[in-house]
């Protein structure tokens, strides 16, 4: 049957909602696809249902195209799944937790490879039932600090979620590489650009991890890639180590006065004034200090030294320390700890080591992976006003380990050797991850080999953002008059507009109407009658179905207007003509 507008459940709105930041969120909420009801939550209308369904039968199409069959899990999981793979704890402050009357523990699922793994114990026990990969089209929530941009950041958001199950890695590769084909094609039908990059497990564990990334200014993420294949989102990014330089003849650590130098700046100014020598932040050792709150709510501080040409960033210090939270030690820690002269830290001091889990304050030292063994620094002496030049790793410290929380660079060399790295924003629409057997062992999935004996089953876990590409799609097709959807996720095929008051327009558009639907396509038809032209207009540009066909004054005379709401045009045909074209 004809939609008409006169009965459909919309409403648009003429002014940008409050707090929507980028073009979809605005767009989205004007048009009427979605309205807010919480921070990072949202009411799905009719409007919005049909793209996001279109979206999902691409993805179910593509699924089933991998051999992938279709389940669906509640979104309302108890506590010992995820208690017995350590999520429950892991995942902090990101979880829903809730009771039920009995006290019972609930949570409102992040992810679902407990559910999953579990059910294919349940009803699997041979490697003759291997391969196999399932999949659901599922809401998800996570209790976001900062939910943001509508339905790129939100705390309710909907995922294709598949998993799969083999016997041997060998059949893991396979059944990778099915899905990680699978994503292209999803990603080439939705007409979404992407760039597929090595990425971080995080808590999903693991091993191979790549993202699928849409390269976008508004994206959450990093990345960085070279001329010459590599790419990485910053998280993964590792550094080229510096091979180690022989120190034998290098001069012994010396401290010297350097009063009011606490910061980089003042200290590389300070040391080019006194030192014979030409110094620059990259010369010096910039040791942080971060506090670390792990799952169990303990406390522990460590120290990281990194070039002081360089800055930490933040998702990277989070990845490397997850699943601790990561922060800034405070006044009360360096109080609590006098030995770490705030200004002046550094691993060496004349009296000996004072970082390290063997030096006199116990804390653990890492380091950047640029602070080989050899390289010589200028840094902290650990006395108020004085610092120390000719400090060697290797000789004068010696670090408890490396981590990578530095910062990544236009021009840094890839770790591959495939030349310097360029950066470029991203917004993540998809992730293939290789977990292998760790949630396996934790759940006790294993079947009985061709010998008859228990291996454990190895899994992969891939996934789609559906709401997150709804909003992409929006965000990459509009323009200043409103959203302008490609023809395969458009709500609707034809937007029919019966403009004027003329009864004879109404009857045309009413038949046309009919004849369209008849042909096979979907039609919105605006029969409004005490609308003016400009507001019917209005919100065709706003909705943004792609074609619209204006039945006004010369309907009479059989002649309507078809436009194409992406390029502007304006065509005047006869009824007939216009039909045929759009049925074609």
């Amino acid at each position: 049957m004809v939609t008409r507008l006169s009965k459909f459940f919309l409403r648009t709105l003429r002014e940008d909602p409050a707090g929507a930041e980028i073009a979809s969120h605005r767009l989205l909420i004007r048009a009427g696809y979605i309205r807010p009801q919480a921070a990072g939550i949202f009411a799905w209308l009719p409007l919005g249902l049909k793209v996001k369904a279109k979206i999902e039968t691409v993805v179910r199409e593509e699924m089933a195209a991998a051999g992938a069959q279709e389940v669906h899990f509640p979104a309302l999981m108890p506590r010992e799944p995820y208690e017995a793979t350590g999520r429950w704890d892991e995942y902090g402050d990101l979880l829903f937790r809730l009771q039920d009357r009995k006290g019972g523990d609930y949570l409102l699922a992040p992810t679902h490879e407990e559910a999953f793994t579990l059910l294919v114990k349940d009803l699997y026990s041979s490697y003759k039932d291997l391969p196999l990969t399932i999949f659901q089209i599922q809401d998800k929530y996570r209790d976001e600090a900062r939910p943001r941009a509508g339905l790129l950041r939100g705390r309710e958001f909907t995922m294709k979620d598949a998993y799969s199950f083999d016997a041997s890695d060998a059949g893991l590769d396979a059944s990778y590489m099915a899905q990680r084909d699978a994503y292209e094609r999803i990603f080439q039908r939705l007409g979404l650009e992407y760039a597929i990059v090595k990425a971080d497990a995080g808590a999903m564990g693991g091993s191979r991890s790549e993202e699928f990334l849409h390269p976008t200014p508004v994206g959450e993420d990093t990345f960085v890639r070279s001329e010459g294949g590599y790419a990485a989102n910053v998280e993964a990014f590792t550094t080229a180590v510096p091979a180690a330089v022989p120190f034998d003849d290098a001069p012994e650590a010396t401290v010297f006065d350097s009063p009011d130098t606490p910061t980089i700046d003042t200290l590389v100014a300070h040391a080019n004034a006194v030192l014979d020598r030409e110094v620059t932040a990259a010369d010096t050792l910039k040791n942080v200090v971060l506090a670390l709150t792990h799952p169990d709510g303990s406390r522990e501080l460590v120290v990281v030294g990194i070039p002081g040409d360089r800055e930490v960033d933040d998702k990277r210090a989070e990845v490397a320390f997850a699943p601790a939270e990561v922060s800034t030690a405070t006044p009360e820690d360096f109080a609590a700890n006098p030995l770490l002269v705030r200004g002046y830290i550094g691993p060496w001091s004349p009296t000996g080591a004072v970082l390290g889990e063997e030096s006199a304050t116990g804390i653990r030292y890492l380091v950047d992976p640029r602070v080989s063994e050899g390289t010589s620094w200028i840094t902290g002496a650990n006395i108020d006003q004085k610092h120390a030049y000719s400090v060697v790793a290797g000789r004068d410290f010696t670090a408890d380990g490396i981590v990578e929380i530095a910062n990544v660079r236009e021009g840094d060399p890839a770790p591959d050797g495939s030349g310097p790295v360029t950066l470029a924003r991203g917004m993540e629409i998809g992730h293939v991850f290789q977990l292998g057997r760790k949630y396996a062992e934790a759940l006790g999935l294993k079947v009985l080999d061709e010998n008859g004996k228990l291996v454990t089953v190895t899994m992969g876990s891939y996934g789609i953002g559906i709401t997150r590409i709804l909003a992409i799609i929006a965000e990459l097709n509009n323009d200043d008059r409103g959203l302008i959807w490609p023809a395969s996720v458009s709500p609707f095929d034809v937007h029919v507009v019966a403009a004027g008051r003329d009864q004879v327009a109404y009857e045309v558009a009413e038949q046309a109407a009919a004849q369209l639907e008849e042909a096979g396509l979907d039609v919105l038809y605006d029969d409004r009658p005490k609308v003016s032209p400009g507001v019917k207009f209005g919100d065709a540009e706003l909705v943004g179905i792609p074609r619209v066909l204006v039945i006004g004054r010369g309907a009479a005379e059989g002649q309507v207007e078809l436009w194409d709401r992406r390029t502007g045009e304006r065509d005047a045909l006869s009824l007939t003509e216009a039909l045929a074209r759009l049925s074609a």
